[in-house]
């Protein structure tokens, strides 16, 4: 399993998508903002998501 790092955009829980904006040690802190329907889900701004349940999707731009 490759662990996310700081900037690479993530998918999850049936297709949310989000910037990493931290990594712990057993989860990242995501970013939800950049979903083009963000608003109309009505979700937090962040979120905490386990290591287990992520795909990365895009790499930084600064790797």
């Amino acid at each position: 399993m490759k662990i996310a790092e700081v900037g690479n955009v993530i998918e999850f829980r049936d297709g949310l998508k989000g910037v990493v904006e931290k990594v712990n040690e057993n989860s990242v802190i995501v970013d939800l903002t950049i979903m083009e329907n963000y608003r109309d889900l009505e979700l937090e701004q962040k979120t905490v998501v386990n290591h287990k349940n992520y795909k990365i999707i895009q790499q930084s731009v600064q790797n």
